[in-house]
């Protein structure tokens, strides 16, 4: 069957350029209905909302000052490194346990390098030091290592 245009005159429809998609074998996309949220994975949600609360506490230090914690009052964005680093931990167990090796290192060098920057405020230069390495050292291992990725 074939169409016509708005004069009048009969086209030929273009050849489908997506012939060899699959709708059926598609990976499923992000959920369009309040239906779809109960296949929606809550831990990258969880990891997000550390990171999302560490990025508030920097952001609000003009406004928040110190904050209280543990009878210590820490400033702002330091307290936010500490959040930073519970959120890239938990990341690090999540993914490490779903097989995702790369990720999960990503998330575990994150944890490592910015909990010694939320101790350094404590324990002193050396800390500080230590999570500047392995920030820094972690990233160039996963520099190297995304290079042998097919």
């Amino acid at each position: 069957m074939s169409a016509s245009d708005s004069a009048g005159r009969t086209v030929d429809p273009d050849p489908d350029p997506h012939a060899e998609f699959d709708p059926d074998g598609a990976e499923p996309g992000p959920p369009t209905s309040l239906a779809d949220l109960s296949t929606l994975d809550p831990w990258p949600l969880v990891v997000g909302a550390f990171v999302a609360c560490a990025g508030l506490l920097m952001l609000g230090q003009p406004v928040l000052g110190r904050v209280a914690l543990g009878g210590v009052r820490l400033p702002a964005f330091l307290l936010s490194t500490g959040v930073l680093s519970a959120g890239f931990a938990l990341g690090a167990l999540v993914y490490l346990r779903r097989g995702k090796r790369l990720v999960g290192i990503g998330h575990a060098v994150g944890a490592v390098g910015f909990g010694f920057l939320f101790v350094a405020s404590g324990v002193g230069v050396v800390a500080l030091w230590l999570g500047i390495a392995a920030l820094v050292g972690g990233a160039l291992f996963l520099a190297g290592e995304s290079r042998r990725l097919d």
